[in-house]
């Protein structure tokens, strides 16, 4: 497939995300109204980032065309290692501009497939490709379920940050049958509440054993900030991915600001933690293609 007959620029519109949702490790995740757009310019100033470069090169395999430089930037509102899905708005952005600029070669199953590759599981690239509630089989099975605008997610963004490498490294290389059992049956209620749009029966399920408890070191305060998101009249709270961010869900709007004023409290930090009061983004990744801007004299 030839490359874009005419010199162009195009702007990606990735959703930031929340994964886990408690018990659902690496296959549960959420499209946030938060998002971080990627600009890719077919240029030869462009400057190498392993993970802007890790994502071309997939592509081009991929796609089997043959590569060539571009320039790219990213802005917008996703911070960085809180847990809201940086790293996929990048990869992705990555993904879906260079085949935006080629014609589509990929689907969107393709995005996904790759970028779920790239991050190296399916709860983050899911929803930012496709949006709404998502669940990833670790066979590349998938189902999406758009979400109510009633939702909302208290999120208390904190201001230190979170490796995901560093919070795989406390995890545990073996965990207690019943745990497992635990967190199977939690995620699996979880999942029928998203599905059957009933998330009032998310109350009492958003309970964890696998990670949560682990990286508590890492997000100190973490039970008791979400402990004091439910006293506030929260469904129930979760670590965001691997943190440093902690959401607190609810579907009564007046109720947010009450649940984001406890958690505040409860967290202690100093200054205090930034309050985004997200709804769910249904849309999924989108993209615009504009001519490419002259090149400076």
């Amino acid at each position: 497939m030839p490359f874009a007959p005419q010199p162009a620029q195009v702007v990606v519109r990735v959703a930031g995300t929340t994964s886990n949702l408690g018990p659902g490790f690496d296959c549960l995740g959420l499209a946030l109204d938060l998002h971080n757009l990627v600009r890719l310019t077919p240029d030869e100033s462009g400057s190498p980032h392993s993970m802007a470069d890790e994502a071309a090169r997939r592509f081009f395999e991929t796609s089997g065309l043959r590569s060539h430089p571009f320039r790219w930037e990213i802005s917008g509102g996703v911070p960085v290692s809180r847990g809201l899905g940086s790293s996929v708005t990048l990869r992705l952005g990555i993904l879906a501009g260079l085949n935006a600029l080629h014609g589509e070669p990929l689907s969107l199953d393709d995005l996904f497939q790759e970028c779920s590759a790239l991050e190296g599981h399916p709860d983050n690239a899911g929803p930012a490709v496709f949006g709404g509630f998502f669940v990833g089989g670790p066979d590349g099975s998938k189902f999406r379920f758009a979400v109510d605008p009633g939702l909302r997610l208290v999120l208390l963004i904190r201001h230190h940050e979170v490796r995901t490498e560093e919070a795989r490294r406390v995890l545990p290389k073996q965990i207690a049958f019943a745990d497992a059992v635990a967190n199977t049956g939690y995620a699996s209620a979880i999942t029928a509440a998203f599905a059957s749009g009933n998330y009032a029966a998310l109350r009492g399920l958003l309970h964890d054993a696998l990670h949560e408890p682990y990286r508590e070191s890492l997000n100190p305060g973490l039970r008791r900030i979400i402990a004091a998101g439910v006293e506030a009249g929260a469904l129930g709270g979760f670590l965001s991915g691997s943190g440093s961010t902690i959401a607190c869900l609810t579907t009564e709007a007046a109720a947010a600001g009450d649940i984001a004023a406890a958690m505040q409290t409860a967290s202690g930090d100093q200054p205090p933690a930034s309050i985004h009061v997200a709804t769910v983004d249904n849309t999924g990744v989108s993209w615009s293609l504009a001519p490419a801007p002259p090149a400076a004299a």
